[in-house]
């Protein structure tokens, strides 16, 4: 070993030591006589010095040295005089005896510090760099550290961890398939999987009875800063067991995490439907972290002679509180916010208790008196101020909801280092594409409708609901699953109901409907984000710096210049022409 410690581990009981140390140089201060190194490496930062007055010759060696230079060096551990408490090693620094420069650097194209002066795209181009940076590191320590605590509880659990393939057939599940060209076969195509989903369902008709898999997974669909072309995620998968187990499980899984990591204990998750969720937040993935529900208005509001609310399908409402600062501008701002085609608002309405008094933009509409005793009604307290939106009942709650957040942002009003966590459960089984006319699957194909909505599945399908649900922190979800559909039958009237011809279902999915005749258990599962609970337990905005080699917003690897070209000669191999 060149080394005989880390630049983390010296202390006062190592004083009058030699040892060896390897690492980047981090800072240089240069005193005259005296030359001050923080020397680096993934461990932490120890002080050396260089004395010319002792070592003239190592110490003009040591002033050729430059910043991210990899060096050697050998010598006695000293006891500092101007000790510093915010450095581990602190209390002591090294006498340099002997210095070896393993390797030059040039100068980085940004500092490696925690406030680097470095743009994100430039941070993605040197990546390796970036990843010198502590706050990169850590993280990326604190990725492992979760992996491992996830790995050991669910062995403790009797869970097995089955490695399934890359390379498997394309099955559309909502998103975009990456495809792999056969070199072997031509004319054909592997897919990059989506999830495991299907393979882990064979497991449990294999008799694997629990199963996980930290896996990656790839989907071809548009970016934003919770998404990426691969990402990780916890695969799992359970037989003979309903929708509680899962839930009670998993929750003590990401209970025993927090614990372990961030010495938090997070309290029971209460459980919201889908429709409670939307109704409430407008979103099905609230965050709780902050208070002002949605209201509904359409009681009080409607039936007045206003015809905006009168002709509307729901009127609704959030009411931010104790806000005197609360200007007409503002409001003007908020309104354009609501009307921007991006969030697809026709208006906003406010009511306001300014001094006692009431000030409204719809006063002409209702009387002092009505308007008050609306915000009596709602509690509401001077510099209250009520917001109103109106129109479709899904799009306005879709409105109210991402207002919510706008307005929690625009006054601080989320609570920092938090967390709440919350389960959302019977989520709609279908949804309808209105532009092909047909019903899609809200999760997956093979999540099964609760057992009290199966009839509906002949009668009404547009209203049964799932056997799916998502636990949602701070406003992300941070994963998802349901009860899985074991009998073949119900399984071919969901594709049908799907729109897919027999010979559609057989082609995509025949393998699976096959293996449903040979004994399927009764199972389900849930997959987590890896990246989206490493972001949210450790504050983070984008699960960008939480990968280690990530891709850019518009999927690109600025590092490698990823995707590029091919040859001709590769293409030609592979059969492909392109256009």
């Amino acid at each position: 070993m060149l080394r005989s410690n880390n630049c983390g581990e010296l202390r006062l009981n190592d004083l009058d030591r030699q040892v060896s140390l390897c690492g980047w140089v981090h800072h240089i201060r240069d005193l005259g006589k005296l030359l001050f190194i923080d020397l680096r490496d993934r461990y932490g930062t120890t002080q050396i010095y260089f004395d010319a007055n002792n070592k003239p010759e190592l110490y003009q060696r040591a002033k050729q040295l430059g910043r991210e230079y990899v060096i050697q060096v050998i010598g006695t551990v000293r006891e500092r005089s101007n000790k510093n408490p915010k450095m581990p090693t602190g209390d002591i620094e090294i006498d340099v005896e002997e210095l070896t420069v393993l390797n030059s650097s040039q100068i980085p194209p940004f500092t490696i510090e925690d406030d680097t002066d470095g743009s994100e795209e430039m941070r993605l181009q040197y990546r390796y760099l970036d990843l010198r940076r502590n706050a990169m590191k850590d993280t990326l320590i604190f990725r492992h550290k979760l992996n491992l605590s996830i790995r050991n509880f669910l062995s403790e659990q009797d869970f097995l961890e089955i490695e399934t393939p890359f390379l498997i057939k394309s099955t559309p599940e909502g998103a975009r398939d990456f495809i792999v060209p056969s070199r072997l076969n031509p004319g054909n195509f592997y897919a990059l999987p989506q999830s495991p989903q299907l393979l882990k369902q064979l497991l449990m008709f294999a008799g694997m009875d629990r199963y996980f898999q930290i896996v990656r997974c790839f989907r071809d669909e548009d970016f934003r800063a919770d998404r990426q072309p691969e990402f990780t995620q916890l695969d799992c998968e359970m037989s003979f067991v309903k929708q509680e187990d899962i839930l009670n499980l998993f929750e003590n899984m990401m209970k025993n995490l927090f614990k372990k990591l961030l010495d938090i204990d997070l309290p029971t998750f209460p459980r919201l439907t889908y429709k409670e969720a939307m109704e409430t937040y407008g979103s099905d993935k609230p965050d709780l972290r902050f208070d002002m529900p949605i209201i509904n208005l359409s009681d009080k509001l409607k039936g007045n002679g206003f015809k905006i609310f009168d002709e509307s399908e729901y009127v609704g409402g959030l009411l931010l509180a104790n806000q005197p600062s609360v200007s007409r501008k503002h409001i003007d701002k908020f309104t354009e916010w609501v009307k921007n085609p991006q969030v697809g608002g026709s208006g906003l309405a406010y009511i306001r208790y300014v001094d006692g008094q009431i000030k409204s933009s719809i006063s002409q509409f209702f009387t002092n008196e009505f308007l008050q005793n609306v915000m009596i009604s709602l509690n509401a307290s001077t510099n209250d101020i009520l917001f109103i939106i109106s129109g479709n009942k899904d799009k306005s709650l879709k409105i109210l909801g991402d207002f919510r957040l706008y307005l929690a942002k625009e006054y601080n009003l989320i609570q920092k280092n938090i967390f709440k966590p919350l389960w959302v459960i019977d989520f709609p089984m279908f949804e309808w594409d209105e532009e092909n006319k047909r019903f899609t699957s809200s999760h997956h194909p093979f999540t099964s409708p609760l057992e009290e909505d199966i009839d509906l599945l002949d009668t009404n399908p547009s209203i049964a609901r799932s056997n799916a649900y998502d636990m949602v922190m701070n406003g992300a979800e941070l994963g998802g699953g349901s009860i899985r559909i074991h009998d073949k039958n119900l399984q071919k009237k969901i594709f049908k109901l799907l729109n897919l011809t027999d010979q559609e279902a057989e082609d995509k999915f025949g393998f699976f409907l096959k293996a449903l005749d040979y004994g399927a258990p009764p199972h389900g599962g849930i997959a987590f984000g890896i990246d989206r609970i490493v972001a949210v337990m450790l504050g983070l905005n984008s699960i960008r710096d939480v990968i280690a080699f990530p891709k850019n917003n518009m999927g690109r690897d600025l590092m490698m210049q990823a995707p590029a070209p091919v040859s001709e000669e590769q293409l030609k191999e592979l059969h492909i022409k392109v256009q």
